[in-house]
């Protein structure tokens, strides 16, 4: 059965700011590198090795990894890291703090833009201090303006099934460390969640989930490692 660990980053800065993080690199808290280091730990003990490791570009994400791989002895694994496996892209939200949004905007108008489905933030202003189309990382790639969960799993989906897909199907035992929304995404795929239900998933930081998938990369089971 192919191996397939799940794991958001965890805490970074502006989680802990209760701030819209989105694309904007932010890096972990010191609470952020305990879980990572942690969630290795865990993983070591509960017998998990990899073959390959996915990624976003994103620092609180590859820092995850990396600290996890640490406690497992396994940083010399190959690691591939893609922008697809981003956050979603929080647009004019990012760097807000989210009580003075919804003050600002209202609960409900806030609730609509982080929880929809399919209702983006409003677009990035051109030239804001958080505008990332100049990054290098992200040299010829269109970065949004904004996006809604939707718009995230567009992106996230073909890349799992052109790169990570094959991989599973090969027999590699895969770890992706990514982000809440690009998670999500995966989640809402794999184990078949509406698009109302999977809004109000929570997918806690640090905690590594486990999938038990079938040849056709369907899950068979699903569970947060710590419980088992």
């Amino acid at each position: 059965m192919p191996t397939l660990v799940l794991i958001r980053h965890g805490q970074s800065a502006w989680n802990l700011e209760n701030r819209f993080t989105g694309w904007w690199d932010v890096d972990l808290t010191d609470k952020g590198v305990e879980e990572a280091k942690a969630a290795g730990r865990l993983l070591a003990e509960k017998g998990f090795d990899f073959d390959l490791c996915f990624t976003s570009v994103q620092r609180r994400a590859i820092r995850t990894l990396n600290l996890a791989l640490e406690e497992m002895e396994r940083l010399w694994l190959p690691v591939e890291k893609d922008w697809h496996l981003n956050e979603r892209h929080y647009g004019g939200l990012t760097g807000l703090n989210k009580a003075e949004t919804a003050a600002k905007h209202g609960d409900e108008q806030v609730h609509i833009w982080r929880r929809s489905f399919d209702v983006p933030p409003p677009p990035i202003e051109p030239g804001s201090e958080y505008d990332l189309s100049a990054d290098r990382r992200y040299a010829g790639i269109a970065v949004p303006a904004t996006e809604s969960l939707k718009d995230t799993i567009a992106r996230v989906l073909p890349y799992w099934e052109s790169r990570i897909v094959p991989e599973l199907k090969s027999g590699k035992r895969v770890v992706i460390s990514a982000h809440g929304n690009s998670l999500r995404a995966l989640v809402k795929h794999l184990s078949g969640i509406s698009d109302d239900e999977i809004t109000s998933l929570e997918i806690p930081t640090g905690q590594p989930i486990v999938y038990e998938l079938n040849d056709a990369m369907a899950a068979t089971d699903r569970y947060y490692l710590s419980e088992r």
